[in-house]
């Protein structure tokens, strides 16, 4: 097929590519096929009763490619333990009080638990706590984190993330813009309660009159919180688990040396220990589902395999920058170059730290370059 005549892929190229690279990824046979018990997501305002007393609420985010995140309500004698309560903007404090006064049955929020720090999930729980005068309970690592990016408010741009990204290959264009944009976290998160109680791995929270488990994962945040009830064969699992697109596992500036990709599959393995295979899913984005372990299977194998190919690429020397055509099936524009060049240094990082891979410095840019296998390969 030939090329355009600025030397781009023509239409039917780059989807003969994009779906070469999502082979490669979720194996010939494409991704699982997954139970969805639910056909649409509620309307903003509305609520749909997914399980006994669980009930499912999507607000909506000004976010590519997510137009809508699921929050979860759980019954209780006195009151709603509410999960996750969407970003902070007037458009969801107005579908959250049409909640609040025709959903509820006249009881308040007694407990907002929030998943992790994001601002999707944790966005309005200073709000909601204030409104109801009730506690937030989170992790420790997520509720210290969040707020020191909310902290971080009307600060310049610290010096190791500008060396951060210039050693991942941003030209100063981009670096401007990521100047500008530091401190932008705090402006989608109302301010958070100053105290709030703290969730740990296999504690178990009474909800509504069942025992509810904590599953910590890591990776796609510091210390994620999933929460496993067994009677009910429920999983509320936030962003550790989604049936449609792998979780978002990136290196930041704060700790550029991390391995969360290591983490995350390990949570990814936890996950198939600690529930059953016909749980039923309560994601955070997409609809709920069921084929737990054929997902969180699918995307091990994926990112192995991706690992692989990057690992190829690099038999010739690359830049962050240079590896995003190997990682992503969509072209990147500058306004996803946080998120790809995190996922993209996370992926490096991994093989990096295994020693599969060097990296040089080159003129204040990081070179990556494959190191031969042990058979020679």
């Amino acid at each position: 097929m030939p090329k355009s005549a600025e030397g781009a892929l023509t239409s039917e190229e780059a989807i003969a590519a994009d779906k070469a690279r999502k082979e490669e990824f979720f194996g010939k046979t494409g991704r699982v096929k997954l139970d969805y018990p639910f056909e649409e997501h509620p309307e903003p305002g509305e609520v749909t009763e997914v399980a006994p007393g669980i009930l499912w609420v999507a607000m909506p985010l000004p976010i590519k490619g997510l137009d809508w995140i699921n929050l979860w309500l759980i019954e209780e004698e006195d009151g709603w333990t509410l999960v996750d309560t969407g970003m902070s903007m007037e458009e969801t404090r107005n579908h959250w009080e049409k909640v609040f006064d025709n959903h509820l049955k006249g009881k308040p929020i007694t407990r907002v638990i929030g998943t992790h720090l994001h601002p999707d999930h944790i966005g309005l729980a200073g709000w909601v706590t204030r409104k109801f005068d009730c506690e937030l309970w989170m992790s420790q690592a997520e509720y210290v984190f969040c707020r020191m990016l909310v902290a971080d408010t009307g600060r310049a741009a610290p010096p190791e993330g500008i060396k951060f990204y210039t050693q991942a290959g941003w030209d100063a264009d981009m670096l401007d813009h990521y100047t500008k944009k530091f401190g932008f976290f705090g402006q989608m998160v109302w301010p958070l309660p100053e105290a709030f109680r703290r969730l740990q791995d296999k504690d178990v929270l009474s909800i509504g009159g069942r025992d509810w488990r904590i599953i910590v994962g890591n990776g796609h945040s510091p210390e994620h919180v999933c929460l496993y009830c067994e009677e009910l064969n429920v999983l509320i699992s936030g962003d550790q688990l989604l049936p449609r697109i792998s979780s978002n596992v990136s290196v930041y500036p704060t700790e550029p040396e991390a391995d969360p990709l290591t983490d995350w599959l390990d949570s990814c393995a936890k996950l198939i220990k600690e529930v059953p295979a016909d749980v039923l899913v309560l994601p955070a984005h997409n609809r709920p589902f069921k084929g737990a372990h054929q997902r969180l299977t699918n995307l091990i194998e994926g990112h192995q395999r991706q690992i692989e190919r990057l690992w190829n690429k690099l038999k010739e020397p690359a830049t962050t920058l240079d590896v995003f055509g190997t990682l992503f099936f969509r072209k990147i524009g500058k306004g996803d170059y946080f998120t790809a060049t995190g996922e993209a240094v996370a992926h490096l990082n991994y093989l990096y730290l295994r020693g599969r891979v060097s990296r040089t410095l080159v003129d204040g840019v990081y070179r990556y370059q494959a190191k031969p296998n042990d058979d020679g390969t």
